[in-house]
């Protein structure tokens, strides 16, 4: 009671409270990342951007504080049907800047609803436009259509979509079914050609080893045939040689051995030798003919021709001493 009093009858309290709210009305520490937007008797005038900030009290007011960092928006699960006719529950994730605070406040009653709207018929134009097969192999391709869209519907707005990403993608009960099916069956077709190749890789790659063992045995009979034809060339090349060195040997013997002969045959003694081996080998001679036949011919002569032969080995010795002689 008595503060009340005391105001009542203080007229400079007052004033200086009055002084102080006018302060507070327009004085405005604006924080970092964010935007006043400001209206002069109903229309807007200005943004106020970080820092402080001046505006005339009761003229002017905050329309608006808006947030300019990026945010992020969820777009709830929501059905849509692809071009086979296939029902989708469909959900994603949204983010979003304010790029122009006073087009959020001005030109849209609602911006965060507007996108979040904006998405999700979006989101069910781009699954229209797809099969469900597509759907799946192509999030990249769905996300960038999506993101495409709303950057030109969303520029009026002072908003700016950076980024939509689709978070999840259910099928109805019965088309998971056939989609595990098919995958099974898929699986299955991969083992099985899986299989066959490797089946055929290793036939393949025996076949290449048996030929190549071919090859390489042909190559190592070659080799030895080669190998067998050039020893059996040098053995016959050896014992032509050794022939013919033995031939020489046999003809130099022979030729020393008649040497001799000739020079023992050349004595007195010699020459006496020589008759004496040349009739013991005509009566030798005789005797073998007379034993291999049951029958001799003869003409009565016999002793004449042994002595006759005897006369001509006697002939031939002494003819041995003539080159001496001369």
């Amino acid at each position: 009671m008595l503060i009340v009093e005391e105001l009542l009858t203080n007229p400079t309290l007052w004033v200086t409270l009055v002084i102080l709210y006018t302060l507070k009305k327009g004085i405005h520490f604006v924080p970092q990342n964010r935007g006043y937007v400001i209206y002069t008797l109903g229309k807007y005038s200005k943004t106020l951007s970080a820092g402080l900030n001046f505006i005339i009290p009761f003229i002017q007011s905050v329309a608006a504080n808006r947030n300019l960092k990026e945010q992020s928006l969820e777009i709830i699960s929501q059905a849509a049907i692809t071009k086979d006719n296939i029902t989708l529950e469909i959900d994603g994730i949204l983010f979003l800047k304010v790029t122009d605070a006073a087009a959020a406040t001005n030109n849209i009653t609602d911006y965060k609803l507007s996108v979040t709207q904006l998405a999700m018929t979006t989101m069910r134009n781009a699954i229209g436009s797809m099969e469900l097969d597509e759907c799946f192999q192509n999030r990249d391709m769905i996300n960038a259509q999506i993101l495409t869209s709303m950057t030109d519907a969303t520029a009026p707005w002072g908003v700016m979509v950076t980024r939509y990403e689709i978070k999840d993608i259910m099928p109805p009960q019965s088309i998971r079914e056939d989609m595990e099916k098919q995958m099974t069956a898929e699986r299955e077709k991969r083992s099985v050609i899986l299989t066959a190749e490797g089946v055929k890789t290793a036939a393949i790659t025996e076949a290449e080893g048996h030929k190549q063992a071919r090859v390489l045995d042909a190559e190592a009979a070659k080799a030895e045939q080669v190998l067998a034809a050039q020893a059996s060339q040098e053995a016959q090349i050896l014992e032509a040689t050794g022939k013919a060195e033995a031939i020489r040997l046999v003809a130099e013997a022979d030729a020393n051995a008649l040497e001799v002969v000739g020079q023992a045959a050349n004595t007195d003694q010699g020459r006496s030798a020589v008759t004496l081996t040349l009739a013991q080998d005509a009566i030798k001679a005789h005797q073998a003919i007379a034993k291999d036949s049951t029958v001799v011919l003869t003409d009565g002569k016999t002793g004449d021709n042994i002595a006759n032969t005897v006369a001509q080995a006697i002939a031939v010795s002494s003819t041995l001493k003539l080159p001496t002689q001369l």
